[in-house]
């Protein structure tokens, strides 16, 4: 059996996906070895391989056609085609600048007219503005069109919680998500007071919005084979906003403080933040808060109403 002629610049997979419009194990693989890209561990790079893996993401991220979503670390561009596929509009935030250059070639020769429906900022998520999105936003949305509505992301590991936090701060439109993230971090996001996982990343997320364990995936179906598991992570954002800007920073506040000395008391662990343990227990007391209680204890409504005694008595 002859071997497959190579593709062409700027033709990255000649349109043979494993799956019709899709990236599979091989298209993946060739676009890697042209582009002479390794996957790095410093970038949290794990390509997903598998189309009905990215076909299972969208589905369960709610994806439908005319949506705006905004993906983060596209890669190669598996997921982005998967999106694409559903009919929807896609903004990139990729950080690896050969990604980045090459990501509309791929679009184009997998899924042609799909073309005006994606976009792509190079960039570092944790850094990109509200500015850069709307600048890199698909042609086909049109002038002025409005912030994406959905995040749709296989987030890089080592900085998936950051992530969020800035996209979740930066897009106050941004209804719904669906994130595949380490496991060990998923459940995090996901945990409520009380539970051996709740933590500062638990309270932080339950700001913005309800979150849940939406799935979970196979380390099989990405290259290189990461060395732990992966979970998905659904969202839904709150209707109306918890507080007001300078509230939420304050709770964050708290929250840091609190579980950077979680086995403390709150009357020690929050001094930092409060000041010495008399006014510290006092806006406790003022919050409805036992000064006695622990970092776990406490849900996100309770530390903003923490917050809101302190900015009170300001």
């Amino acid at each position: 059996m002859p071997d497959r002629e190579a593709p062409a610049a700027g033709d990255p997979v000649g349109g043979r996906g494993s799956s019709a419009g899709l990236l599979g194990p091989a298209e993946v693989r060739e676009l890697a070895e042209r582009l002479d890209v390794s996957p790095t561990k410093k970038l949290g790079q794990n390509f997903v391989i598998d189309p009905n893996t990215v076909r299972k993401i969208v589905r369960l991220g709610a994806v439908e056609a005319g949506d705006r979503v905004i993906e983060v670390g596209p890669g190669l561009g598996s997921l982005t085609l998967g999106i694409l596929e559903a009919g929807a509009s896609v903004t990139a935030i990729e950080i690896d600048h050969r990604l980045a250059a090459e990501l509309p070639a791929t679009v184009r020769a997998m899924q042609p007219a799909a073309t005006a429906r994606f976009g792509v900022v190079r960039s570092d998520a944790l850094e990109v503005t509200a500015a850069q999105l709307a600048e890199a936003a698909p042609e086909g949305d049109g002038p002025g069109a409005a912030a994406p509505v959905r995040l749709v992301a296989n987030l890089p590991y080592n900085v998936s919680v950051p992530i969020l936090m800035h996209l979740l701060e930066l897009i106050p439109g941004l209804a719904s998500g669906l994130v595949m993230v380490q496991a060990e971090v998923g459940y995090r996001i996901a945990a409520t007071p009380g539970s051996k996982e709740y933590g500062s990343p638990s309270a932080k997320a339950a700001w913005f919005g309800d979150w849940r364990i939406a799935g979970t995936v196979s380390r099989r179906i990405f290259w290189p084979v990461p060395g732990v598991d992966s979970v998905l992570v659904g969202y839904e954002r709150r209707s109306d906003p918890r507080g007001t800007e300078e509230e939420r920073a304050l709770t964050f506040d708290l929250v840091n403080a609190a579980f950077a000395q979680r086995r403390k008391m709150l009357r020690q662990a929050l001094q930092p933040v409060l000041g010495g343990i008399d006014r510290t227990v006092a806006m406790l007391e003022a919050a409805g808060v036992a000064p006695t209680a622990r970092a776990e204890q406490l849900g996100i409504d309770a530390y903003l109403e923490v917050a809101r005694a302190v900015l009170g008595s300001a």
